[in-house]
């Protein structure tokens, strides 16, 4: 019998090489996205990319841990349900309690011990593991009775998305509200219902979109005429160059100034006070300025790989629960990497999504990481199902052959 191979033997480089190259230049592009405005502040020009890096080996140390896990540790109820309370909890703390903190006109940020973090981030992979877990239980019944099966945890899933909405974060609301759909979309739902529910979410948004321009925001003006602006300077940003505008115009010169090549690491101009948001939001703009399009379309080829990568896993996996938790990742990375850059680009609205792996931010890269590492042990455990398949085959052929060369 072949030897016990170690887990470490059944690592996806496919997965963890694309990830590493993101993060890495993530680090180096914060650094030079954020120093110059930190050096007119007086403050350490590194100060921001040494707080990524810090993140980011934080990052390193929980897909370790999570990589020699075993997946069956991740199907305990009492261990997801324990982390769906976490999560609610910090979320009423962000909102209602002195912990909470401001930021892009939202209360979306919580100070625990002078560590700033963004609990919505976190819901994001709490949200797949919880509907990867139910769904996965529940695959006989979903087309039977869809209301017992699904509906019902969704409920959960929309009071916790109703949290994050009463920030209030919009686009935190979407990405949550989406990756929720692509879950019950993988199940294997009725195609009726799905039918329903994409047709449904278009034609809502259509006559949201109607009623906000309509009224220009002013029926409740501390919530829809805000996404009224944006909208607005969306269709076009020199209506408001000075205002509202402004991020747009400057992410647009951004990417005209980087050409095919780029102006060289370190040489933006418009980190240079113009994007205020240089190294979250509009990450991928000083990118272009700096890296070229050429590049740019590099990055998003390797990040595209990632994607996909993640995809075939899940699409490939046997076990139901595996196969959703990969689809659910997949499909949160494509979500935040298209929502960002359709942001930038003027294809939709601005929504403040920051771009994967790349943009500054500790909660969002810890938790892509975290996604990383559910990914990176599934495919380890689909593997090492394959081989422990094969070598059973094996020894079944070479017990049979034994029996005929030396019969009793």
């Amino acid at each position: 019998m072949p030897k016990r191979v170690k887990k470490k033997l059944y690592m996806d480089y496919g997965i963890l090489i694309p990830y590493l190259i993101l993060s890495i230049l993530g680090i180096i592009m914060v650094y030079s996205a954020s120093s110059p405005k930190l050096a007119m502040l007086g403050q350490n020009a590194g100060k921001d990319a040494i707080k990524q890096a810090g993140f980011f080996i934080v990052s390193l140390i929980g897909i370790t841990f999570i990589y020699q896990m075993k997946t069956k540790v991740f199907q305990n109820k009492k261990f997801i349900m324990f982390a769906i309370g976490i999560i609610s909890a910090m979320l009423i703390l962000t909102k209602f309690s002195h912990l909470g903190q401001s930021g892009g006109g939202a209360d979306g940020w919580l100070n625990i011990a002078g560590i700033t973090l963004q609990p919505a981030e976190f819901l994001k992979i709490v949200i797949i593991w919880y509907l990867a877990y139910i769904l996965s239980r529940r695959q006989e019944k979903i087309n039977q009775n869809f209301k017992d099966a699904a509906l019902k945890p969704l409920v959960l899933i929309g009071g916790l998305i109703f949290l994050v909405l009463i920030q209030p974060d919009n686009g935190g609301a979407v990405i949550l509200a989406l990756i929720a759909g692509i879950m019950v979309f993988a199940s294997g739902v009725n195609y009726l219902y799905t039918a329903i529910a994409i047709g449904g979410g278009v034609v809502g948004s259509y006559l949201l979109i109607k009623f906000i321009s309509f009224t220009g925001g002013a029926i409740f003006p501390g919530r829809f005429q805000y996404v009224y602006n944006r909208f607005r300077t969306f269709s076009d940003p020199f209506v408001d160059p000075l205002g509202d505008g402004h991020q747009m115009i400057n992410s647009y010169f951004a990417m005209i100034n980087g050409g095919w090549f780029g102006l060289g690491i370190g040489n933006s101009i418009q980190k240079k006070g113009y994007l205020s948001a240089a190294q979250t939001d509009f990450m991928f703009s000083i990118v272009i300025e700096e890296l070229g399009l050429v590049m740019a379309i590099i990055i998003l080829g390797i990040l595209l790989f990632l994607i996909l990568r993640i995809f075939r896993i899940g699409i490939k996996s046997k076990n139901t629960f595996n196969s959703m938790m990969c689809i659910g990742i997949a499909g949160m990375i494509l979500i935040q990497a298209f929502i960002n850059i359709g942001g930038i680009t003027g294809i939709i609205p601005l929504t403040g999504v920051t771009f994967p792996f790349l943009s500054s931010g500790g909660s969002s890269l810890i938790t892509l990481s975290v996604g990383i590492g559910f990914a990176l042990n599934i495919s380890a455990d689909e593997k090492k199902k394959q081989y422990d398949a094969h070598n059973k085959r094996i020894h079944l052929e070479y017990t049979n052959q034994t029996l005929l060369d030396y019969p009793m």
